[in-house]
């Protein structure tokens, strides 16, 4: 992106155009692209209108077709738009192509992602684990083009110079900075599993909390540690791993409980590998908590895709506990009358599930003593309970069964 077509003033949000589009249920598809706008919101830009295409394949050049190219042409000039964000990935010709047609800066999702995770880091591992998947996101690309990637406030098109010298380098340069930052983490990693390794002889007990982004696994996490890691109603508000210990007074002894970061539909695969170090946190646990916002009209969607996610970095058979978060925010008519219940997955296999509210303390009881049982190796149902008034959340009829710690995954 051309540093000329940052016509708006040096931080103000960037206005942008939303695209979406749909590929005839291939791929995930946000028909209202309000996810699209939190990462936009996230980055810095204020979207000003959305569009919606419907193709049966990609336009090998402009990815929407040129009659579609044209009406969001009008819509950029007819909003004074500085940047046009796609939900889907482009090519990098693709993404040339659209930036000469358009006339302003072009970035697709996983480019925005990048942006608020590079914007969002703050521990050194963080930040070296953000710099590989951008160095790698830029690989790919021309890379004289994206300078942009070194601006820290404000929205696309709208930040500062250049920064960091690696990105106005040729590939070969990249990639030697690639090699660098990789070793650099191994170290990471290494020091990490002395830690594990650390824990395990002490026989701590690991529980990690897991989730979609903004299901509000930091705000759960600082109401049961009374620890103070920053909590906002945003996309990806923490990124970097948090372990604090969390003593359970029936047991006598603490859990190590570890907030990780969130995830999120066609989240790229280089920043899954890239946070590998991270997220490890969560294939060792000994119990994973899959916090889910039960007030999203897509719950179901996002469980399936942190499952999915989960699989791909070995944590997919780890034993699980379904913690319904935010359920403040439902009307009174759905709230469940049983704060504790299980849920029937995919195989008929059942786990447990509490509903909490982590902002008004509701159902954290309930959770410490399931965690209390986890422990104690005999997590079960507590009596059966009322139906809840709502479908969506009704209690299914309870039976006294040990916890068998497995799962079948959605993905």
């Amino acid at each position: 992106m051309s540093s000329t077509q940052a016509t708006v003033a040096a931080g103000s949000p960037a206005r942008a155009i939303l695209v979406g589009v749909d590929l005839g249920g291939r791929v995930a598809f946000d028909e209202s692209l309000d996810e699209l706008a939190l990462l936009a919101e996230s980055a810095g830009d204020a979207p000003v209108a959305r569009v919606i295409a419907r193709r049966k394949a990609p336009d090998p050049a402009l990815f929407v077709g040129s009659g579609k190219a044209d009406e969001i042409k009008a819509l950029v000039e007819g909003h004074q738009a500085e940047a046009v964000l796609f939900d889907q990935a482009l090519s990098p010709a693709q993404q040339r192509n659209l930036e000469r047609h358009l006339g302003v800066a072009v970035a697709d999702r996983t480019m925005l992602i990048l942006e608020i995770f590079a914007a969002r880091a703050k521990s050194h591992e963080g930040k070296l684990q953000v710099e590989l998947a951008r160095l790698q996101y830029l690989a790919t690309r021309l890379v004289r083009r994206w300078s942009h990637l070194e601006r820290q406030q404000g929205g696309i098109g709208t930040r500062g110079g250049p920064g960091e010298a690696q990105i106005e380098l040729d590939r070969r340069m990249i990639e030697d900075r690639i090699k660098t930052v990789k070793t650099r983490l191994e170290r990471v990693k290494k020091q990490r599993r002395t830690q594990r390794r650390a824990r395990e002889r002490n026989e701590t007990f690991r529980v990690s909390l897991v989730g979609y982004t903004n299901a509000g696994k930091s705000t759960l996490f600082n109401a049961l540690v009374k620890a103070r890691s920053y909590a906002a109603d945003q996309l990806f508000a923490t990124l970097d791993t948090t372990t604090r210990q969390l003593y359970l007074e029936e047991v006598g002894r603490s859990v190590s409980l570890s907030d990780t970061v969130g995830f999120i539909r066609d989240l790229p695969h280089k920043l899954v590998e890239a946070f590998e170090a991270t997220l490890q946190e969560a294939a060792d646990a000994d119990l994973l908590l899959h916090v889910v916002d039960c007030a999203s009209p897509v719950l179901d969607e996002q469980m399936a895709e942190v499952e999915r996610v989960l699989d791909e970095i070995g944590a997919g058979q780890i034993p699980q506990v379904l913690v319904f978060n935010k359920v403040d925010r439902l009307e009174a008519s759905q709230r469940p009358r049983a704060l504790r219940d299980l849920i029937a997955r995919d195989g008929g296999q059942r786990v447990p599930r509490v509903f909490v509210s982590a902002l008004d303390g509701t159902g954290l009881a309930e959770l410490r003593q399931v965690l209390t049982e986890a422990v104690a190796g005999t997590l079960q149902p507590d009596a059966p309970a009322h139906e809840a008034p709502d479908e969506r959340f009704a209690a299914p009829e309870r039976e006294a069964l040990p916890f068998t710690g497995t799962h079948d995954s959605q993905a």
